[in-house]
């Protein structure tokens, strides 16, 4: 008699299911944007929204009305990722049991990669947060509301980055034989052997 499945197992077969629900429904949605160059430029503009997101976290420093700057980013923010998940297929928040065993190493090597950018990114709010604390005696009337934009946007950039590097990184759809990849797919000894 097979044991009962635990709650985790349950919940992880829930997100499978779920997961390949979604997939099947979101695989035909935008078809022109699934090649390596379109994604990479998905994931600059995606950079580009994270830089202005930051840019308007330290502008709340300085100006009252600066938080107003946040709507405009985030409505650059929220289509850019949504077509980067769509186009990258979401791998970097699939559930193993949809994953074969390439796919789930590519996941888990880009999710340790975001989980150090996750850090490293949090660190500029925090140093902000507790150096400024100490200058200004907690007086300052904009901090925490600067330190939470600052502390918002590490925590979007870090957990984005595991979909934006499978986004940059996975090669065209229809790339998988030799005779498919572009001379820049190739690496330097295979270019050696082209004739």
């Amino acid at each position: 008699m097979a044991p009962e499945a635990t709650l985790i197992e349950r919940y992880q077969a829930y997100r499978t299911r779920r997961f390949l629900a979604n997939s099947e429904k979101w695989q035909t949605m935008l078809p022109n944007w699934r090649t390596r160059h379109r994604r990479r430029l998905l994931v600059l503009a995606l950079c580009a929204a994270f830089a202005i997101m930051y840019l308007v976290g330290v502008l709340c420093h300085f100006f009252t009305m600066a938080p107003l700057l946040w709507i405009p980013a985030c409505l650059l923010f929220f289509p850019i990722w949504t077509s980067i998940a769509i186009v990258a297929g979401q791998l970097g928040d699939a559930p193993a049991g949809a994953l074969d065993e390439w796919e789930a190493q590519q996941r888990n090597a880009a999710r340790s990669i975001g989980l150090s950018v996750t850090q490293w990114f949090m660190a500029i709010p925090l140093t902000y947060l507790i150096v400024g604390s100490v200058i200004t005696g907690g007086d300052h009337t904009t901090m925490a509301y600067t330190g939470g934009l600052l502390t918002l946007t590490s925590l979007l950039i870090g957990g984005c980055s595991p979909t934006m590097i499978l986004a940059w990184t996975r090669p065209d759809p229809d790339s998988d034989s030799e005779l498919d990849r572009t001379p820049d797919d190739r690496t330097p000894h295979d270019r050696q052997e082209t004739p």
